[in-house]
């Protein structure tokens, strides 16, 4: 089982999305209610999900477009089980995410949608498709064809019953109908879990799961059914059933989640009231600061970078930061697990007479480009791009912009800083110094190690893991790599420890340009020839960056380059977002209320302003 979990985790560096899906360890085992970590990174995050405030969509159909959809899409031998989500923006507008449940992919964008009288429209850029269908009479369905390259294939949508709503007819408390919460506890931590269950047309009952602390919503549940006191549902994209017994009062359902053999406590409570992601340092507006949208060019790549750019009080020219993004198909806030880290240093920062812009990663949000075979030096083409679009603002002082990359992003920082003058200063936060493989290698061992794995069982793995970058380095054609990979995953014996798509959705990622780059660069010689000053700070309980390897790294190569102006800090208990934690794990990432540490935000602004001062 462990060689199973090392295989998800030692990819999490490319996964700051990492547990947007239900990734919880409790002592050695895993509850990964995960929408495959791997696949997760391909898409946009949960910033584009319906949040895990939502109210449950009503039972009746009605006119509106709002809501969950879910059809079978018929592809061969296979069959894919889609569910699309429609909310409305602020500015009244539709927009919606679609998630394909078998091969564990979440929140993948849908752009282009349009509503016309009885027909609706929309596409999938990300992936190269196209839907049109036409609605129902009574709106409860939606006929239509999904295209994808010369290929279209019947689709048809039904419109979900996700919950139950507000009120609930007479004879309900007689049954399971009804919303639902419970927590799993373990590792010192708390994860709340909320359970909507309602009926469709034909009045068999559905379900839909959230995980408020992770920023999940709406997760389908099949199989739901009660049979006298027997409550019973199943999650298929994890493989993971739960069965529960309902008290005489219709008030509690007591039972238990299984998953690959491994069985965790779960009870559920009857609740008037849903559940809230609490996010206390996400600010409200008014701002009391500027707010603009912008947008840059990349004239080499031909894209668009959309972005938001906070103004402090005043006329200027500020100080300003670029923020870049760790791995993943981050959105301009780096939105994971309900958390928002870089709206929260945006706003900080802002507040303290500092410029900030900060922007959707290319292919993702309003962004344009290709995110799927995107590298790291891709993305510091895209930082290059803001840079210069930054300066050309009379509002902004051009000698004082600087950069603040996070993970990742502290690899790309360097980057850009050694191919232009115009960085005159760089701020790393959990920023590698190993390169690609150690940086894997040593986060798996952290990890799994952290979670009480033996000494054993760790070296089995790390032998495992270098077997599959071997592979990946040998073999250049992608389809030929997956071929290989997934048969080396078969005879480890890992395969009966995931679901098949999420472990799949592993081998696609270890096959694409982005892993490939990832796992042979080194980032020392960047940061040799970073010479402007720089400030790298690095949480105690980082997992995923090593704290005293990497920042022994950093010092050693900015000393090595002459640089004469740098400062290091490990700061105590704090992990890879540099939160507050018990262990670092990054199953703990959204089950924190604090999103970032108030001295690291402190840290940062307190030494921008210092070497940004007139």
């Amino acid at each position: 089982m462990h060689h199973a979990n090392s295989f998800v985790l030692q990819i999490i560096y490319h996964l700051e999305a990492v547990v947007r899906g239900f990734c919880v360890r409790f002592g050695n085992w895993s509850l990964a209610l995960a929408f495959s970590l791997a696949c997760i990174a391909q898409f946009p995050t949960a910033s584009s999900q319906t949040p895990a405030t939502h109210k449950p969509q009503p039972r009746r159909s009605s006119p509106t477009l709002e809501g969950n959809w879910a059809g079978s899409l018929q592809a061969g031998e296979a069959v894919l089980h889609l569910v699309l989500h429609v909310s409305k923006a602020e500015d009244g507008s539709f927009k919606a995410t679609i998630d394909s449940l078998d091969q564990g992919v979440y929140g993948i964008e849908v752009t282009s949608l349009a509503q016309q009288a009885s027909t609706l429209s929309f596409k999938v850029s990300s992936v190269g498709a196209s839907y049109e269908g036409k609605f129902s009479t009574d709106h409860g369905s939606i006929d239509g064809a999904w295209v994808q390259g010369s290929v279209s294939l019947p689709l048809v949508f039904h419109r979900q019953a996700a919950g139950a709503g507000k009120r609930k007819p007479a004879d309900a408390i007689a049954s399971a109908e009804w919303v639902w919460q419970g927590a799993m506890e373990g590792n010192g931590m708390r994860l709340r879990f909320q359970l909507h269950v309602s009926h469709d047309d034909r009045k068999q009952l559905v379900g839909a799961l959230d995980s408020p602390d992770q920023g999940i919503s709406g997760l389908p549940a099949v199989k739901v059914s009660q049979k006298e006191s027997a409550f019973h549902f199943e999650i298929p994209v994890v493989s993971g059933v739960y069965d529960g017994t309902l008290n005489p009062a219709k008030t509690e359902i007591t039972g238990t989640w299984t998953q690959s053999g491994v069985q965790q406590k779960l009870d559920f409570r009857r609740s008037d009231q849903l559940l809230e992601l609490i996010r206390p340092q996400n600010p409200t507006k008014p701002y009391p600061y500027r707010e603009e949208e912008i947008l840059s060019a990349n004239a080499s790549a031909k894209i668009s970078l959309a972005g938001t750019l906070t103004l402090p009080p005043g006329k200027g020219p500020f100080p300003a930061a670029i923020l870049l993004s760790g791995s993943g198909p981050h959105d301009r806030d780096e939105s994971l697990v309900g958390h928002r880290p870089f709206l929260v240093l945006a706003d900080h920062l802002t507040r303290r007479g500092i410029a900030v812009l900060r922007f959707d990663k290319r292919g993702i949000g309003k962004s344009t480009g290709d995110y799927t075979n995107a590298t790291t030096a891709d993305f510091a083409s895209d930082a290059e791009a803001v840079l210069a679009y930054l300066k050309t603002r009379k509002e902004i002082d051009p000698k004082k912009i600087g950069l603040i990359g996070h993970s990742e992003g502290g690899m790309i920082a360097p980057m850009v800083a050694t191919r232009s003058n115009d960085v005159a200063w760089v701020v790393l936060l959990a920023g590698p110094a190993l390169k690609g493989e150690d940086t894997l290698l040593l986060q798996s061992e952290l990890i799994l190690k952290t979670a009480g794995v033996n000494d054993g069982q760790i070296a089995r793995t790390r032998e495992f893991d270098k077997q599959t970058y071997t592979l990946v380095r040998q073999e250049k054609d992608p389809a030929a790599l997956e071929s290989k990979l997934n048969a080396l995953v078969q005879s480890s014996g890992m395969s009966a420890s995931l679901p098949p798509a999420a472990l799949q959705a592993q081998v696609r990622l270890m096959a694409s340009p982005w892993f490939r780059f990832f796992l042979d660069y080194d980032p020392v010689p960047a940061l040799r020839k970073t010479m402007c000053p720089l400030l790298a700070l690095n949480g105690e309980k980082d997992l995923q960056i090593a704290p005293k390897e990497n920042l022994a790294g950093i010092q050693k190569a900015l000393q090595e380059g002459g640089n004469k102006e740098f400062q290091t800090a490990e700061l105590p208990g704090l992990n890879h977002l540099f939160q507050h934690c018990p262990t670092g794990s990054p199953t703990e990432y959204g089950g924190i209320l604090e999103t970032m540490a108030p001295e690291v935000l402190n840290a940062v602004s307190d030494w921008v302003l210092k070497h940004t001062a007139p």
